[in-house]
């Protein structure tokens, strides 16, 4: 079960930058591993020089930002591969929701499916956070609210957004598809029970007769 996500307050990161791949988000690992650092590798092309050292004019460094759970972006956010090792890096990196003008549509399905809140504002609506994030510097927080529907800048403005019902649901409760299928577990129970007297014959397993050597 993911953790639900209904008021998060928290620094957010001003990332203005528009078509955010996510080989660029989680770059491709040279070796495989069964225990891959996706911490590490969150936008490590960007953040990390080719010794390993952190990039110091790199916004993602700066010491306001470096426990910001909330990341502000531009268009098309996530495109390119439908890796979902770009979505749980940014769990790894502790990032609970991101604010953009557009996704790519298989990130966004990857990030429900992992807890994180993925919003999109209005142009105008969006300009203006993008702004006042700017101004503030990692000095004030934004809330985004769930519940409400509702983005409240570090100037605490107000702005509103929308969200499939069931996306919403799944986010606050915490579900992913496996865990919306046990929220009805009493139901397929019920069916699996009277399914062995009303068709006993889906119950049978048939005899499997290994074949012939010739």
């Amino acid at each position: 079960m993911m953790q639900p996500f209904t008021t998060l307050t928290g620094i957010a990161i001003p990332l203005l930058i528009d078509d955010i791949n996510t080989d660029q988000i989680t770059p491709a690992q040279p070796k495989r591993s069964l225990h891959p650092d996706y911490h590490a590798a969150w936008f490590s092309r960007w953040r990390l020089d080719e010794a390993g050292n952190e990039i110091a004019d790199c916004v993602l460094n700066a010491p306001q930002y470096r426990d910001a759970p909330i990341l502000v972006t531009g268009r098309n956010f996530g495109c390119g591969s439908a890796r979902e090792g770009a979505a749980w890096a940014m769990i790894a990196r502790g990032i609970r929701c991101i604010v953009a003008r557009s996704f790519s549509d298989f990130y966004r399905a990857n990030c429900i499916q992992n807890g994180i809140l993925p919003v999109t504002l209005d142009q105008v609506d969006m300009a203006t956070l993008e702004r006042v994030v700017t101004e503030a510097n990692g000095t004030r927080p934004v809330t985004v609210d769930l519940e409400g529907q509702v983005v409240i800048s570090p100037d605490d403005e107000r702005f509103s957004f929308t969200m499939d019902p069931a996306e919403r649901m799944m986010l606050l409760e915490g579900l992913d598809d496996i865990g919306l299928t046990m929220k009805h577990m009493s139901d397929i129970i019920g069916w699996e029970q009277r399914t062995v007297t009303s068709r006993p014959w889906l119950q049978a397993i048939p005899n499997q007769a290994k074949p012939s050597r010739r």
